[in-house]
């Protein structure tokens, strides 16, 4: 019996969410072990995932269509490449090990739960839908449980944060609509079919201005300066989890739009806007550096470096090379993989403390040697050690933008320094010195804690030695896109 598999990655959190739904709200350890369970097997669907993928392969693999909507050629139709099946393997290794990290939420456990999954079927449907209906369904969804799980479990300004997160992902997804029906009526015939939209020539001036329109909405997705200022105040204020899932995966959804939609439909537009995307992505790389550098709070210092590391995914986009948006692709996973880890790793020092203030720490270290060294491992491997996996995708975007756009490779380089800089003040400032007598018995970290960053490590470090091990798996599709965008080898 052939089980659908891209259809359970997608629905399995829902049966989960309506078995909660089901569940009586005093059961909170039955409710904590739905929402594993089902996380889990997620997770373990995308491995079977990874065993089964063709890597030699650039076209759809696990395609699965179904006409939905007749009337307006509307089809439930999923499949899987190379470019998405990364951030699917991302999105349910993350998905269980927040799952994992929630089990410290105390107050209306259902509820959270509840939406938790749901958030997880969106972010998954949203990598693995080929119709643009059907993405812009699940594109949407995100933002319904994601408001809420700001709004509700979030800090002292959680309805301000989930507002501007909800304000700013909505007018994005707007423009983001007007360019799907601009597509979808100037196709010959009217299609929502990614692929068939691929292969149907418009006019310049028409792939400028859907190209725009669907930049609007991804750039506030990923985030793009200046388009940026929602994703602070939302990180600061979520519950270390979501904010995980925030920045592992929602992040990438803007990233993986460009990829999976805007070049391959609008090749000629994305090479028109390519020099754009550059300077765009040099000043978020050197502005996200210096604002990550000025925090005194531990969680917006995280927040802020996504902006910079995110600034390395666009600039390999703009360079349409191999070299380049290898790089990138590498970058949106490795980024998921450590800065999940270091929102881990700050919720696990906020648990403790009840405070984010770098300044109000020194010394750790001696009384939690264990969290003092994953948090030098992560903290190491995010600010581009060589042998860790933040080294090699920001090294391929250098080495894939600098014969196009030298003078940006180079002022690139700028933000690998500030990383380095604002990283290593803060393990001096919360690892290193004297030892503040207000901590003096503060507990190390746990073994479920130590669970949920295990697997990022063994990740970030199996990368960081032999990445080939990740870029065999979406380089072919990289390539032909490539191809396709008249982009060069190297």
């Amino acid at each position: 019996m052939n089980i659908p598999i891209l259809t359970a990655l997608v629905f399995i959190p829902i049966a989960g969410m309506l078995l909660i739904m089901v569940t009586p709200r005093s059961q909170e350890r039955l409710i904590r072990a739905i929402a594993t369970v089902a996380t889990a097997l997620v997770l373990l669907l995308s491995i079977r995932l990874l065993l089964l993928f063709n890597i030699n392969s650039a076209e759809m693999q696990f395609v699965e269509r179904v006409l939905w909507i007749p009337e307006l050629q509307v089809h439930y139709h999923l499949g899987v490449d190379g470019i998405s099946f990364v951030m699917v393997l991302a999105t349910s290794l993350l998905s269980f090990l927040a799952c994992v990290a929630s089990f410290g939420i105390k107050e209306r456990v259902k509820e959270y739960f509840v939406l938790y999954l749901l958030l997880e079927t969106g972010m998954m449907g949203t990598f693995l839908a080929l119709d643009l209906f059907l993405f812009y369904i699940f594109w949407e969804l995100v933002l319904v449980p994601m408001y809420f799980l700001i709004g509700i479990w979030g800090g002292p300004r959680k309805e301000y944060a989930a507002i501007k997160f909800f304000l700013y992902t909505l007018a994005g997804s707007m423009f983001m609509l007007i360019g799907i029906l601009a597509l979808y009526f100037a196709s010959t015939p009217h299609t929502f079919n990614m692929l068939e939209l691929g292969k149907n020539t418009f006019a310049i001036r028409f792939q400028q201005l859907v190209f725009l329109a669907l930049f609007l909405g991804f750039a506030i997705k990923v985030p793009i300066f200046p388009f940026h200022t929602w994703l602070p105040d939302a990180h600061v204020e979520a519950p270390t989890p979501i904010s995980v899932l925030l920045a592992g995966v929602l992040l990438k959804m803007g990233a993986y739009g460009f990829y999976r939609i805007s070049y391959p439909i609008l090749p000629q537009a994305a090479r028109w806007f390519g020099p754009y995307m550059g300077i765009l992505a040099i000043i978020g790389i050197i502005y996200g550096g210096f604002v990550a550098f000025a925090q005194k709070d531990f969680k917006k210092m995280v927040a802020y470096s996504s902006v910079s590391h995110m600034g390395f995914v666009l600039l390999g986009l703009a360079v349409f090379t191999t070299t380049g948006m290898n790089g990138a692709l590498l970058q949106m996973f490795n980024h998921a993989m450590i800065t999940g880890g270091l929102f881990l790793l700050v919720g696990v020092l906020y648990d403790r403390s009840h405070i984010r203030d770098l300044d109000s720490f020194g010394g750790i270290w001696a009384k939690m040697p264990v969290y003092g060294g994953i948090l030098i491992f992560t903290s190491l491997a995010s600010l581009g050690l060589p042998g860790l996996a933040g080294f090699v995708s920001e090294f391929m975007v250098l080495l894939g933008s600098f014969n196009v756009y030298r003078w940006m490779t180079i002022a690139a380089c700028g933000g690998i320094l500030l990383a380095a800089a604002y990283l290593l003040y803060m393990i001096q400032r919360v690892l290193l010195g004297n030892l503040n007598p207000k901590w003096a018995k503060l507990p190390d970290i746990n073994a479920r804690e130590i669970f949920t960053m295990v697997p990022l490590m063994i990740l970030i470090l199996l990368i960081g030695i032999y990445p080939k091990v990740a870029i065999q798996y979406f380089s072919p599709t990289i390539e032909a896109l490539v191809r396709l965008l008249g982009g060069t080898a190297a």
